[in-house]
C-alpha cells in the first residue's frame, strides 16, 4: 500500500514550539533513553578505541602501508554498496532486538581477531573478512538507532534527543583515539581489542531494559516482487513524495563534501598554511570535539524550532564554518586557528541533530530505517567524495587554495539553505492562508 507523505507544513510549521529545557528534562527522565544513551557513550568510546587499535595491528601484522589502509576500505564499502538495501529489512524488524544482536555481534567478532591471534590461525584475509562482518554491523545500527529514538521520546523533544546522542559520537573521538594510544602502550594491541569488545557487550545490556513504543516485528522472509516493492516505496519517499526529505538530503550532501574535504585535510593544513607540528595539531583536532559538544549541549537546551527555523539553524552552520576555513586561510596563525576550528565544530554539529530530527517527524515509523538508509548512503557518498576530490586539489593546486574552495562550497550550502527557507516559508503561508 502506497505511504501518503505527510504534510510538512501542516505537522511541523505550524505546532507549537517546545521549551527547550523542559524537552531536555524530559529526555533525560526518559529511563529508557537514558540507559540508550549510556550504552551508546560506551560503544562509541569502543569505537574510538577500534580506529587506532585495528590500523594499528595490521600494521603490526603485515608492516604495509597499504594493507593497512585497506581496513579503512573495508569499513567504508558496506554502508555505501549496501546500506540502502539493509533499510529494507531493517524495517520489519523490532529495533530494541536489533540492536541487543547487532552489539552482541561486534563483540564477538571484535574478541575472535586476538583470540586468533593467539592461536597463531589470524591471516591477513581472515581479518579483512572479520572487518567487513564488524562493518556490515555497523552500517545495520545506524539506522536502527535513528528508527528507536522517536519510539523513545514526544515529537516535540527530537532535536534535544539526538542532540544527546550526537554527544555520545563526540566523547568517542575526543577520548577513544587517546585512550587507544594509551592502551596500545601500556597493555598491548590485543587486550584493547578485547576492551573493544567488551565496551559493545556492555552497550548490549544498556538496551536490556529498553520497553520501545510500537516495536513490532513483520518478519524478514520476503519475496523478490515484495523486496523490490518495499525498497521502491522508500525510494519514492525520499525523491518523490516529500521534497523536503530530498532538500535535506541535498543540503547535507553538499555540507558533507566540503565539511569532510577539510577534516581530511587538516594535518595538511596544519604543516603547509600553519605551518605547526604533530602536538599543535592535537590541540586544533580537539578543538573541532569541543565545538561539537558545546553545540550538541546548547542544542539539547534550546527550544525545538519549527521546520522552516531548522533549516535556517543548517544555513547559519554552514555560514559560519564557510566563514571560519576562510580566516583560517588569511590569518594562518595557529593559536588564532584553534578558534576557528572550534567555531567549525559548532557549525557541523547543529547539522545532523536537526537534519535527523526533521526526518524522524516526515517519515512513517514503517519507512524510518529505509529512509535513514538511503540519507546515510548518500552522506557517507558524498564525504568520501569530498576526501577524494579535495585530496586531489590539494596535491595539484596546494593546501592554501584548497582551502578557499572547502569554504566557498560551505557558503553555497548556506545560500541554498536560505532559498529552501524561503520556499518553505512560503509553503507555511499558502497552507495558513488555504485553512
Amino acid at each position: 500500500m502506497a505511504h501518503v507523505a505527510r504534510n510538512p507544513v501542516e505537522e511541523n510549521n505550524l505546532q507549537a514550539k517546545t521549551t527547550g529545557w523542559a524537552a531536555c528534562r524530559s529526555v533525560f527522565q526518559c529511563g529508557p533513553f537514558g540507559w540508550l544513551w549510556v550504552g551508546q557513550a560506551i560503544s562509541q568510546i569502543g569505537d574510538g578505541l577500534n580506529r587506532v587499535a585495528l590500523l594499528w595491528f595490521v600494521y603490526e601484522l603485515t608492516g604495509s602501508a597499504f594493507k593497512m589502509t585497506v581496513v579503512g576500505l573495508l569499513q567504508t564499502l558496506p554502508p555505501l554498496a549496501l546500506g540502502a538495501i539493509a533499510g529494507v529489512y531493517l524495517d520489519r524488524l523490532p529495533k530494541r532486538g536489533t540492536m541487543i544482536v547487532l552489539d552482541l555481534a561486534r563483540a564477538a567478532l571484535l574478541m575472535l581477531i586476538p583470540l586468533l591471534y593467539g592461536m597463531q590461525a589470524l591471516t591477513l584475509t581472515s581479518l579483512y573478512v572479520l572487518v567487513f562482518v564488524i562493518a556490515m554491523a555497523g552500517m545495520a545500527f545506524g539506522p536502527t538507532l535513528n528508527a528507536a529514538i522517536p519510539l523513545l521520546v514526544g515529537r516535540n523533544e527530537l532535536t534535544a534527543a539526538n542532540a544527546i546522542m550526537q554527544s555520545t559520537a563526540t566523547f568517542g573521538m575526543l577520548f577513544g583515539p587517546a585512550m587507544s594510544g594509551v592502551g596500545i602502550a601500556w597493555f598491548g594491541v590485543e587486550n584493547v581489542l578485547y576492551a573493544n569488545a567488551t565496551a559493545f557487550a556492555v552497550s548490549a545490556l544498556c538496551k536490556v531494559p529498553l520497553r520501545l513504543a510500537r516495536d513490532t516485528a513483520r518478519g524478514v522472509t520476503l519475496t523478490a516482487q515484495a523486496f523490490l516493492n518495499d525498497f521502491r516505496l522508500g525510494l519514492r519517499f525520499v525523491f518523490v513524495q516529500q521534497r523536503i526529505a530530498l532538500l535535506l538530503m541535498i543540503m547535507v550532501a553538499l555540507y558533507n563534501l566540503g565539511s569532510t574535504g577539510f577534516i581530511f585535510l587538516l594535518p595538511v593544513i596544519a604543516k603547509n598554511v600553519l605551518h605547526v607540528g604533530a602536538t599543535q595539531l592535537g590541540l586544533i583536532w580537539s578543538a573541532l570535539g569541543v565545538g561539537m559538544l558545546i553545540t550538541s549541549a546548547w542544542l539539547a537546551w534550546a527550544d525545538q524550532q519549527a521546520l522552516c527555523n531548522r533549516v535556517w539553524l543548517i544555513s547559519i552552520a554552514a555560514v559560519l564554518e564557510g566563514l571560519a576555513i576562510l580566516a583560517i586561510r588569511v590569518v594562518a596563525n595557529p593559536f588564532i586557528a584553534v578558534f576557528w576550528v572550534l567555531i567549525i565544530g559548532a557549525g557541523a554539529a547543529i547539522v545532523m541533530p536537526v537534519v535527523a530530527a526533521s526526518l524522524q517527524e516526515l517519515t512513517p515509523k514503517e519507512m524510518m530505517a529505509r529512509v535513514f538508509s538511503i540519507f546515510n548512503t548518500g552522506a557517507m557518498s558524498s564525504a568520501m567524495l569530498g576526501m577524494v576530490v579535495f585530496g586531489w586539489a590539494a596535491d595539484k593546486i596546494g593546501p592554501a587554495t584548497t582551502l578557499i574552495l572547502c569554504g566557498m562550497l560551505q557558503l553555497i550550502t548556506a545560500g541554498m539553505g536560505i532559498l529552501f527557507t524561503r520556499w518553505c516559508t512560503w509553503e507555511s503561508r499558502r497552507a495558513v492562508r488555504a485553512a
